[in-house]
């Protein structure tokens, strides 16, 4: 090679240079939740995160990184969302057939009459705690019995955000400790730990956190204002009769989808398999509806192809003459996903762009060097799991990079790889629906009709668990201990 064709040489990031695209991001997206409120999330942080990769971009551009590299630092981005687009999508379809076919009515009627108000969202925790336990997945459960639960709560009077925040408690304290996860899994691989010892080590927090979430919801159930009569209850539930035909049979999707789930078959595959059932399943147990909602002529296999069609794409609706009703089940569709996952797409490629050119690494080892005790170790992990969540809008990258950036300290001072395993869950996977941008927030507001920032300060499993596991590097409590060794960080 020429000289003339040998590269541009490329600079370290500097200081300045790391804290640049942050200020961008923590400037613009201020500014869209002033002017916009709660309906910045319908596109004004959407912008906001594009224009952030700009910043990213120039940025690398004047380090002497070609454009080129920008393209491919985003392509890869999007690459590494393609699995939750997908599940997105499926999600979306399910919902709008799960309404359509009576699935979502039924788990509502049945719900109703089953469930208390003074106990309902300590119950609806426990619900989601265990069904996320069985098969592994917070995105999963909420978007199937969470979505229920949520639409219970509208009709007996108690707080949508606060049952969405106690579906999340229950949904992350699966995702967070159940074998079948693979948040859990990918976690003890990375740290190298065995995926049974990392799980207990969670115990030690997920325990106590969710013993916590579950007092503070029950306080929450107990001193909440009046919820709706019997009478307006039962008005609901004559209404879903009426128009549906409720029966336990419309819950078999339901247990297809909890059988895939615990098979382990991708999620997507398990959700679209789970959807389309449904949808034939409905056109037997629901011919009326299916008629209704295509405004049929007369023949029923076109009206089934058409409203399973319809569903899928564009959600179901509804006008039963009850504004509760109507605003539980019509909803769903493809389309009411892709505000979301266009948000998903600039998020993750803003982070990309952060840790391809280094810009992350710039931030964090200056961090490594000032937290010289175990205590200030552990805030650190803890600000760089939760600033990523932030900033690069994605759990697993939140998950990925401390794992990796700090195992080698953790090993150099003797403590060891299950505190980091466990510390690092609490970090990236607990808090990740606590961020409107962040995938699993946009996913959880999107899912369950409830905006991130209305359920926010009710995750109340989101703060404890991570709190705790802090508490327990600051105190030394259940910090396991090795011989301090040096080892090659590796990437």
């Amino acid at each position: 090679m020429s000289q003339s064709e040998a590269p541009v040489g490329l600079k370290e990031p500097s200081l300045t240079d790391a804290l640049l695209p942050l200020a961008a991001l923590a400037c613009l997206i201020a500014g869209a939740l002033a002017l916009f409120g709660l309906d910045a999330l319908d596109g004004p942080i959407q912008v906001a995160l594009l224009m952030c990769c700009a910043v990213a971009a120039l940025v690398a551009m004047k380090n002497g990184h070609p454009f080129t590299s920008v393209q491919e630092a985003g392509k890869g981005a999007i690459a590494s969302v393609t699995s939750a687009i997908f599940i997105l999508f499926a999600v979306g379809a399910l919902i709008g057939v799960w309404n359509l076919s009576g699935t979502i009515p039924t788990l509502v009627y049945y719900g109703i009459q089953v469930l208390s108000p003074g106990w309902y969202y300590a119950a609806t925790a426990l619900i989601c705690g265990v069904v996320a336990l069985s098969i592994g997945s917070s995105w999963t459960t909420a978007a199937t019995i969470g979505v229920g639960l949520v639409g219970i709560a509208s009709l007996i009077g108690v707080s949508s955000s606060i049952t969405a925040g106690a579906v999340i408690s229950g949904a992350y304290l699966g995702d967070k400790t159940s074998p079948l996860s693979e948040t859990t899994i990918l976690t003890a691989q990375i740290v190298k730990v065995d995926v049974y010892e990392h799980i207990k080590r969670q115990v030690w927090t997920s325990i106590p956190a969710f013993l916590i979430a579950f007092v503070v919801f029950l306080v929450l159930g107990v001193t909440g204002p009046d919820t709706v009569t019997d009478a307006e209850t039962t008005s609901d539930l004559d209404k879903l009769n009426q128009i549906f035909n409720i029966t336990p049979l419309a819950l078999l999707p339901v247990v297809l989808l909890a059988f895939m789930s615990i098979r382990k078959v991708p999620a997507s595959l398990a959700l679209l398999a789970a959807t389309l059932f449904a949808g034939v399943l409905g056109a037997f147990l629901q011919p009326d509806v299916y008629a209704d909602f295509v405004n049929g002529s007369g023949n029923v296999l076109v009206e089934s192809l058409k409203g399973i069609w319809s569903a899928m794409a564009n959600g179901f609706s509804i006008s039963s003459g009850i504004p509760d009703v109507d605003r539980l089940l019509s909803r769903g569709g493809m389309d009411s996903m892709l505000l979301t996952i266009w948000l998903i797409l600039g998020a993750v490629t803003f982070g990309a762009m952060l840790e391809e050119f280094g810009l992350i690494n710039r931030l964090v080892h200056p961090m490594i060097a000032a937290a010289t005790t175990t205590g200030r170790l552990y805030v650190t992990v803890f600000a760089c799991g939760f600033g990523l969540n932030v900033v690069a809008g994605d759990q697993y990258i939140a998950l990925v990079l401390p794992s990796r950036i700090f195992r080698a300290e953790f090993a150099r001072r003797g403590l060891a790889p299950t505190n980091l395993s466990r510390l690092a869950a609490d970090s990236g996977t607990v808090t990740s629906p606590l961020v409107p941008w962040n995938s699993c927030g946009a996913f959880m507001g999107a899912t369950l009709g409830v905006s991130t920032l209305l359920y926010l300060p009710y995750a109340v499993f989101c703060y404890a668990s991570p709190a705790l596991s802090v508490l327990y590097g600051v105190t030394g409590f259940k910090i396991e201990k090795t011989t301090p060794t040096e080892i090659e960080e590796t990437a």
